[in-house]
C-alpha cells in the first residue's frame, strides 16, 4: 500500500460510504473539488489544518 493509500478510507458507515481522507470526514471528492477549482495544496492546508 502506498502512502496516498493508507490515507484515504473507505467505511460504508462514515459519509455515506464515499472515499474520505483517514480519522477525518474530509472526503476526497471535497479536495478533489477545491483542486479542480484551482486552489492550491497550501490553500487546502490552510481550510483543513487536520490534512497535515
Amino acid at each position: 500500500m502506498n502512502k496516498m493509500e493508507s490515507r484515504i478510507t473507505i467505511n460504508p458507515d462514515i459519509c455515506n460510504g464515499r472515499p474520505i481522507i483517514t480519522n477525518t470526514r474530509i472526503s476526497v471528492q471535497t479536495i478533489m473539488e477545491f483542486l479542480g477549482a484551482g486552489d492550491s495544496i497550501e490553500e487546502i492546508l490552510e481550510e483543513y489544518p487536520s490534512l497535515q
